[in-house]
């Protein structure tokens, strides 16, 4: 196990981290290689440099290095926002007259309304610093889009998102600001790319996936000189960036002598919940001290709680690494729901293997329970709550009931990952009771768990 650094050594007087927090080092079991899906063989630098930024690949790639330091450019923006605020939801306990003690890291108090923007500036910075062009990516709420143009136009590269096509036609706001941040922005599947076209002949209509978005922006990079694909969730590099949320959380509690016990997130790709959970993670990993770790997926797309743990292709066209995650299937397409950014049809390495560890426990929501939550959160709280955050919402909700069942005083902490006012026509659905809930059945999931990859243990 590689040597520990306590985290405290790596905060300022503002409380905001001086690194980043890798996880991994901690990990007795390293989540397993990326495999280059041509040879089988696990992916070398020289194989992911075409497709992300030098520096972005060593971070993917390391496994042992406990503290990463965060760029003064970064810290420099990270000042606009952060830290961002640990909120004690004293009205929310008192409408569930529980004995609870709710607290929520809000992550919404930024100009793209999201966690977002954490890992945004980060890969942006690390493109300009490569003296790139412009990045490429894939968005499936919106938020990775809105905080990745954001992000682009402070350090003047170009940004070309390919937004899920449900989304693109729900979220017309959240696509307008990504424009007005001088983003291109296509909805996919498209027929601008190879993939898109051959995804749009096999599955004609389709609303699209984040799996079908990652296939055609990864196209879009490889094919353009100076460009490079970057992603907003799943890859260990991301995962890495968002522990600033975890560690300002962390730093907050010790400040003030409070302890979590329960500690919520949503889950879609992982990025949020990676974020907030690392370093509780890291003190349940060296023994130091226990917490219960909450995944929060939608019922339509549950990769952790119905998903399988092997190798699969991270998109539907299958042109990345391959990755051992708890998946659904790369060619699984989720009903065209709300449930946003938590679409995506497998879970990031490093939380499938903590999952797969026993470090974690995972659960699904449905729907119409998640606006339920999230309506009766804004309405005490004073917050809209993005329909992602609203399944770590209804998980706290559930937690707090049990305190009061049983007449504990825990301390529930979840993540609120940013604001829903580009959601109203989800609310909007909610209102004029026209939401409903799907959940798919296990003859579906099991028609593409037979086509998964025949590789890997």
């Amino acid at each position: 196990m590689a040597k520990q650094i306590p985290y405290k050594i790596y905060l300022e007087e503002d409380e905001m981290p001086k690194a980043w927090y890798n996880y991994r080092a901690d990990m007795k079991n390293k989540p397993a290689p990326l495999l280059n899906p041509a040879t089988g063989a696990p992916v070398t630098h020289d194989d992911l440099a075409h497709v992300f930024c030098d520096e972005l690949v060593d971070q993917e790639l390391d496994n042992t290095t406990p503290y990463i330091p965060i760029p003064d450019e970064i810290r420099k923006f990270y000042n606009m926002y952060r830290p961002s605020p640990l909120v004690r939801a004293y009205c929310l306990e008192e409408k569930l007259q529980t004995p609870a003690k709710i607290y929520y890291k809000f992550e919404g108090n930024n100009t793209s309304g999201s966690h977002k923007l954490n890992s945004a500036i980060a890969q942006a910075y690390y493109a300009k610093k490569q003296g790139l062009k412009g990045v490429t990516t894939e968005t499936g709420a919106g938020q990775w889009g809105t905080a990745l143009s954001m992000a682009c136009a402070y350090f003047g590269l170009d940004c070309h998102v390919f937004m899920v096509k449900c989304s693109y036609e729900q979220k017309p706001f959240r696509r307008e600001v990504m424009r007005t941040y001088g983003a291109e922005v296509t909805p996919s599947p498209s027929d601008t790319t190879e993939i898109g076209r051959k995804i749009l002949a096999e599955h004609p209509g389709t609303t699209g996936s984040l799996g079908c978005a990652i296939s055609e922006a990864v196209e879009a990079a490889t094919s353009r000189e100076g460009y490079r694909y970057v992603l907003g969730s799943v890859l260990n590099q991301v995962l890495l960036h968002q522990t600033i949320i975890g560690l300002e959380a962390k730093a907050a509690l010790d400040k003030y002598g409070v302890k979590a016990d329960v500690v919520i997130g949503c889950a879609g790709g992982g990025s949020n919940l990676g974020g907030l959970i690392a370093p509780f993670i890291g003190e349940k990993l060296r023994g130091e001290n226990d917490y219960r770790i909450i995944a929060v997926e939608p019922a339509s797309c549950p990769s952790f709680t119905r998903g399988t743990f092997a190798y699969d292709f991270c998109d539907t066209g299958k042109v990345c690494p391959l990755s051992k995650m708890y998946t659904l299937g790369c060619d699984f397409i989720p009903s065209p729901n709300h449930a946003g950014g938590l679409r995506y049809h497998g879970m990031s390495p490093i939380l499938s293997q903590l999952y797969h560890d026993g470090y974690i426990e995972a659960t699904t929501v449905k729907q119409t329970e998640v606006f339920d939550a999230a309506v009766k959160f804004a309405r005490v709280e004073g917050i809209l709550p993005a329909p992602e955050s609203s399944h770590a919402i209804k998980a706290a909700i559930d937690e707090a009931l049990r305190c009061k069942e049983t007449g504990k005083e825990e301390t529930i902490v979840f993540g609120l990952t940013g604001t829903g006012y580009f959601d109203m026509y989800a609310y909007q659905a909610y209102n004029d009771n026209q939401m409903s809930d799907y959940i798919p059945t296990d003859e579906e999931l099991a028609k593409y768990r037979e086509q998964l990859p025949k590789i890997g243990g």
